[in-house]
């Protein structure tokens, strides 16, 4: 609102003595967008002044003499047409001037839209202690008058209709946080409520349970090492999250690694609950970065998955760098190997490291054992491959 103090500041001193210089008609109006306005400015008779002198601005702006009409030698009209949105939510400043520039009065112009129904509510508490919900704002969003947002809830069968009372403002006026004294086993019913002076607008009412939105924080503490000088592999090791320490959560994980130069993740998603994988197929002597998430299960024998996490902090390792030899250096002919009984191992042994690369559990201990006999066969051939040049 443009307040009455804020008018008297505007006002010369030596105009203050008079209790009423002049007066605005409609005084802080309410339109919509595209509206017309007739507005008038009425002289106080003790004011030795004739409306044919004075002038109005809008926003500091000087409005063109052509939208003048004078009625009275104490009145003057100005007549707005196809009005624009407000420019700022606490109104458009229409304010009536003396010939010197004096201010005689000034109201507050509102034009807006009325609120649309709020979409994609959504809901999530963390641990069953609490409940965090988010929306945005139907159509555009954009109302140019304040519009305020109130999240309302009760329980579907009985209790009465509440309000979240958490103070939000800017981006955050389109979420809301309850921190207590949620009810568990019943469900409940949520919905958003938009207003401002032009009207009202009710969302969706969004029916859920405390136990089927539950999520956690991410995993802490992941680290990522090398297995041995494997050249193909890394182990990833996190620590559950503080709530899964509940006997009466249960969890699955997900990974997600990338290349250090590239952005597409690739996602492990048959982690199951443990808290270490490794991953296989990966490039020789490239950086890796690795994030999980969590998401908890069977929450008081429930058979829902909850949410997922947000992803924990990217934990990066390096594989180890290939040491087979470079241009200039020559493998031995396939003829010079035992050919048959080396292709029958690399079948065998890429069914296995197939299926061991997500995670599934399988033991892959000869898998290991035979990789390393391989590589340091690889490394004695070159090295004697190398002497032999020198």
């Amino acid at each position: 609102m443009f307040s009455f103090t804020f008018l008297l500041l505007l006002v010369p001193h030596v105009l203050l003595s008079s209790r009423h210089v002049a007066v605005i008609s409609p005084q802080d109006p309410v339109l919509r967008i595209g509206s017309s306005l007739t507005a008038t400015c009425t002289l106080s008779p003790e004011l030795s002044l004739h409306s044919s002198t004075l002038y109005w601005t809008l926003n500091g702006l000087r409005l063109s003499s052509s939208t003048y009409s004078v009625l009275s030698p104490d009145t003057l009209t100005v007549t707005l047409h196809n009005l624009d949105g407000s420019q700022q939510q606490s109104g458009d400043n229409l304010v009536c001037h003396g010939a010197d520039g004096h201010v005689l009065a000034g109201s507050c112009l509102y034009v807006g839209m009325p609120p649309e129904k709020p979409v994609n509510l959504s809901c999530w508490s963390r641990n069953t202690k609490d409940l965090s919900c988010r929306w945005t704002p139907g159509g555009r969003g954009e109302t140019h008058i304040r519009t305020t947002y109130t999240l309302k809830y009760k329980l579907r069968w009985y209790g009465t209709e509440r309000e979240c009372e958490d103070d939000v403002t800017g981006k955050q006026r389109y979420s809301c946080h309850i921190p207590r004294n949620l009810a568990l086993f019943t469900p409940y019913e949520i919905w958003v409520e938009a207003a401002n002076q032009l009207g009202t607008a009710t969302s969706d009412i969004t029916t859920l349970d405390i136990l089927d939105v539950v999520t956690t924080d991410p995993p802490a503490n992941v680290q990522v090492n090398r297995v041995g000088h494997l050249e193909d592999q890394l182990t990833v090791r996190w620590a559950s999250p503080p709530e899964l320490k509940d006997v009466l959560f249960q969890a699955k994980y997900q990974i997600r690694y990338r290349l250090e130069d590239s952005t597409e993740w690739k996602v492990v998603d048959d982690v199951g609950n443990q808290t270490s994988c490794r991953l296989a197929g990966l490039q020789p002597g490239t950086v890796y970065f690795v994030q999980v998430r969590c998401n908890p299960v069977g929450i008081y024998g429930s058979r829902k998955a909850g949410i997922w996490s947000d992803w924990s902090h990217p934990a990066a390792a390096s594989t180890p760098g290939s040491e087979r030899l470079q241009s200039g250096s020559c493998d031995p002919k396939p003829g010079e190997q035992n050919s048959t009984l080396r292709r029958e191992l690399k079948q065998f042994f890429g069914w296995v490291r197939k299926h061991a690369s997500g995670c599934s559990g399988m033991s892959i201990k000869l898998y290991d054992q035979w990789r390393v006999w391989l590589q340091k066969t690889h490394r004695t051939r070159n090295q004697i491959l190398q002497d032999d040049n020198s």
